[in-house]
């Protein structure tokens, strides 16, 4: 498969994040009061199949590759970041947030695939969803002081053809022998995307130490506007383990989800783990998978304006590794939908 020229360059950058920094920049980091010594890379698994109840509908399958910057003095200025970091962020100024007592970046890379119920025919299913296949990309800040965060997130790329999703779900499928999806000749036309994205998250409830037992409540509101989805949101997450780590959430799924906020303190040896539960619920005004291409006739359902999902699962982890995973049930995304959505989504994150 022909990687496109642009998603190479992405990936420059996000191998680059790491690997340019010189040695005296790196001791520096690890002796600047507040910074952390590591970057973290999360990759994320989405796929229907993981839900438990055989589907092969709605958002099918996708993954998004993360890269999270060590706590930072500055943006624009951080040693710990590499050259072209820095200037990425100088470039998105406008988007960080201030007067924050920590800070990091995100920039990741993520493909999404969205199906019918039926993969058979090769004929437009008017009833149902259209085919879709999105590759975007991700720039993102986040902003803690105590229990408040604050995440800035921009994500831009391509839905379409060119996004590659047909060809990619096919050869997969091929792989480990299951049915294709014939329709993808119908799938949405090639259209540029962007996507704005905040968030604020507050811990209203904690007790965590010196218990090692203990558990947290999170809750979350934000938007989004773009011609890849515009809604507001809002909902909650609460965990509960064995030393449940000093962030903001643990479920994955929501695009300001991705973002690994940054941590006050590292986490004692040995094996980790918290169970969680989150929920999210939308006010959907546009989402290009189901109302179709912006500037251009295409296939569309009549989506639903509110939408809800509900998740649990559960996050271990020891040393600089840490997994987990969720399962998510969504109500309903459009009039005449079928079944009620469910996938799953691996997460599998190490700190170097």
């Amino acid at each position: 498969m022909k990687i496109p020229k642009w998603l190479g360059v992405i990936l420059t950058i996000a191998l680059a994040f790491p690997a340019t920094l010189s040695a005296e920049e790196t001791d520096h980091c690890r002796r600047s009061g507040g910074i952390a010594e590591q970057s973290t890379i999360n990759l994320r698994i989405d796929n229907d199949l993981f839900g438990g109840l055989d589907q092969d509908q709605g958002y099918t399958n996708g993954f998004l590759l993360t890269l999270v910057s060590p706590n930072l003095l500055h943006y624009a200025e951080n040693p710990c970041l590499p050259d072209i970091a820095r200037q990425l962020n100088r470039v998105f100024s406008s988007l960080q947030p201030t007067g924050y007592d920590e800070l990091n970046m995100t920039v990741g890379v993520g493909q999404m695939m969205y199906t019918p119920t039926d993969p058979e025919p090769e004929d437009l299913i008017v009833e149902d969803r259209p085919y879709a296949g999105a590759l975007l990309f991700s720039i993102g800040y986040n902003a803690r002081r105590d229990n408040d965060l604050r995440s800035a997130l921009l994500r831009f790329g391509m839905v379409g053809p060119a996004a590659q999703g047909g060809i990619v779900q096919n050869n997969f499928h091929d792989l480990i022998g299951v049915d294709r999806f014939n329709g993808w000749d119908n799938q949405l036309q090639n259209e540029p995307v962007l996507q704005f994205i905040v968030e604020r998250r507050r811990r209203i409830m904690e007790s965590r130490n010196p218990k090692p037992l203990g558990g947290d409540m999170i809750v979350h509101g934000g938007a989004s506007i773009g011609n890849f989805a515009t809604y507001a949101n809002l909902g909650f997450e609460y965990r509960f383990g064995y030393h449940v780590p000093d962030d903001f959430g643990t479920a994955p799924l929501r695009p300001a989800g991705e973002n690994t906020s940054p941590v006050k303190t590292n986490s004692s040896e040995g094996w980790l783990s918290h169970l969680f539960i989150a929920f999210d619920s939308r006010w959907v005004v546009h989402d290009i998978t189901l109302d179709g291409n912006t500037f251009q006739s295409s296939h569309r359902v009549d989506k639903r304006p509110l939408v809800a999902d509900l998740g649990y699962g559960i996050a271990v982890s020891k040393g600089d590794w840490r997994l987990a995973f969720a399962r998510y049930h969504r109500t309903r995304e459009f009039d005449g939908q079928r079944k009620t959505p469910a996938l799953g989504s691996i997460t599998i994150g190490r700190r170097f």
